[in-house]
This record gives structure tokens, C-alpha cells and sequence, in this order.
């Protein structure tokens, strides 16, 4: 009996050290995605209106010659996946992961900003054209080198589509993944109908495209990184917030446990002191 209150007073130190751990992530965590929300929405704005002009100028010119609009019959397709490089953010990888080897082939050329879920992409067989990008080391001149290495392949007609696997921030605790396309752009649609308003570009609408998509690619890819990871802290606060919550739940059992464990014993005891003082 002993040895079991004793058993039982360890798992309670213990679990409430790591309940400690979990606790203290968790402020950490929605520390971080505070600030990380922020910076996202900052620039969302940035990267939504540079959309929003890309997509007006194609609706008045659906036939524009511009270099990085032209088709070619490339059946391959270029994906930027964004993953975390750190664990204990739930199902935020996995499911980015899942959502690979259901809708991606492995043949094409992809390359991931983020180091977790690296070693099932290879072994899985897809095709990272360079090595992995620590998505915690990363600015807006390194996907400036990302958009440029793209739109080169884009233009050569190697690919014929670039797209983005990332997991979209929806609210405080919910984050899907998706897939965006980047190229090529379709125009946008407001209230249902095609988003198309007379007009006069100068230089020329080409001319604005051909400086243009280059930016626009390089923002978007930048905007979904840093929703990428306003997401990963926001799941990641979940998670450590559920675990905390696990340990109470278990602290609480345990501690019954214990209490029922201790009272026995006490029990035991008198009653051998009664069945001695009968005795004598």
C-alpha cells in the first residue's frame, strides 16, 4: 500500500512539471501569435491590392501579351510548401502532409520552406529541387530569390503552373490547408460577376503586367508565409493549451487516487488497532 501512495506521488510531480512546461508554452505561443497576427495583417493589405490590380488589368485585357501570361503545354507544376521547423503544433504538419500525397504528384518539382515533414516527402518519393528552407530564417529577399527562380522556369515553359501548399489562418483556432495558384492568373470575380472596370493604362497594359506579376508573385508567396506562420503559433497555442488541460484532468485523477489510496490505509490501520485491543 506503501509503495502504491508512493507510486502515485511521483506521477503527480511529474505530470505537474510538464504541466508546468505545457502552460508556460502555451503564453508563449499566443505571445507569438499575437505579434505574428499583426505582421500578417499588415501585409495582407499589401498583397491583396497588388491582386486586385493585377486581376483588373487582366479582365480589360484578357488577351495581354505579357511575357508571364502566355500558355505553354508544360504538364508540370511547380508547389511551394510551407511546414513548420518545429514540432508540438497539433495536426498542423500532418495534415499538410496529408494534403500533399492526395493532390500533388511526386514527379513534379516542388520546394519547401520548413523543415518538419522533409524526410516523409522523400520518402514518399516526391521531388524537392533544393534543399528545404528553415521557414523561421527566412525574409522577403530570400522569396524575391524564390519568385525569380520560379517565373524563370514559368517562362521557359519547364512548368506550366506555380502554386503554393500552405495552411491558411482562418481564425484564433481554426487553420485549413490550401492550395493557391499563382500562375497562371486567373481574373478576379466581385459579387459573381467578372471584376472588370474601362480602364487607360500607360505605358501599356503589358508593359505593367511584365512589371508587375514579378511583384505580385514575390508578395503572395511572401503573405503566405507569414500566414503560415500566424497559423503554426495559433495551433500550436491549442495544442499546448490542450495538454495543459489533459494534465489537470489527469493531476485531478491521480490525486483521487491517492486520496482514496491514503484513506484505505488509514482504515487498515485502526482496524488492526481494534482487532489488537479486542485480542488482548
Amino acid at each position: 500500500m506503501a509503495q502504491g501512495k508512493q507510486a502515485l506521488k511521483g506521477r503527480i510531480r511529474s505530470v505537474s512539471a510538464t504541466r508546468k512546461i505545457t502552460s508556460a508554452m502555451e503564453l508563449i505561443a499566443n505571445a507569438k501569435l499575437q505579434k505574428q497576427r499583426v505582421q500578417m495583417e499588415k501585409n495582407r493589405e499589401y498583397a491583396d491590392t497588388l491582386r486586385q490590380i493585377v486581376s483588373q488589368i487582366l479582365a480589360n485585357n484578357p488577351e495581354s501579351e505579357c511575357v508571364y501570361l502566355k500558355k505553354n503545354q508544360s504538364p508540370r507544376t511547380l508547389t511551394f510548401m510551407f511546414t513548420s521547423d518545429m514540432g508540438l503544433c497539433g495536426a498542423y504538419n500532418a495534415n499538410l502532409l496529408r494534403m500533399a500525397g492526395e493532390v500533388l504528384d511526386p514527379q513534379d518539382p516542388m520546394i519547401v520552406i520548413g523543415t518538419k515533414g522533409t524526410s516523409t516527402l522523400r520518402q514518399k518519393g516526391f521531388n524537392l529541387i533544393r534543399e528545404p528552407i528553415g521557414s523561421d530564417h527566412v525574409d522577403f529577399y530570400v522569396f524575391n530569390d524564390l519568385a525569380d527562380e520560379a517565373l524563370k522556369l514559368y517562362v521557359s515553359g519547364e512548368i506550366g503552373k506555380i502554386q503554393i501548399l500552405y495552411c491558411q489562418f482562418v481564425n484564433a483556432v481554426t487553420f485549413t490547408p490550401q492550395l493557391l495558384t499563382l500562375l497562371p492568373v486567373s481574373p478576379m470575380e466581385r459579387e459573381g460577376r467578372e471584376f472588370k472596370v474601362e480602364t487607360l493604362f500607360e505605358p501599356g497594359p503589358d508593359a505593367i503586367l511584365n512589371s508587375l506579376i514579378p511583384m505580385y508573385v514575390r508578395s503572395l508567396l511572401y503573405s503566405t508565409h507569414m500566414q503560415t506562420k500566424t497559423a503554426e503559433q495559433g495551433s500550436r497555442r491549442v495544442a499546448m493549451e490542450s495538454a495543459t488541460d489533459n494534465a489537470d484532468e489527469l493531476i485531478d485523477k491521480l490525486t483521487l487516487q491517492y486520496n482514496q489510496a491514503r484513506q484505505a490505509a488509514i482504515t487498515q490501520e485502526i482496524t488492526e488497532i481494534v482487532a489488537g485491543a479486542d485480542a488482548s
